[in-house]
């Protein structure tokens, strides 16, 4: 447990034949705002209606009759 606390891996086997895995939990790692707002400060403005144009173009939203 304590390797697994340390981002270890582990496969588990049965009679040598590997049947599952043993991993880490993900730890949700907190960013400041002040961190997130220097990182897209120099980001280009999001034209919204052109963003809504583009999804709409690739995304089929209307849903079908299931009559």
């Amino acid at each position: 447990m304590r390797a697994l606390d340390e981002g270890e891996s582990f496969v588990i086997t049965r009679n040598g034949t590997p049947v599952g895995e043993l991993l880490p939990l993900r730890r949700h790692r907190f960013v400041a705002a002040s961190t997130v707002v220097a990182m897209f400060r120099d980001a280009p403005p999001i034209d919204a209606a052109a963003l809504r144009n583009d999804l709409d173009e690739i995304v089929q939203q209307e849903v079908p009759d299931r009559a």
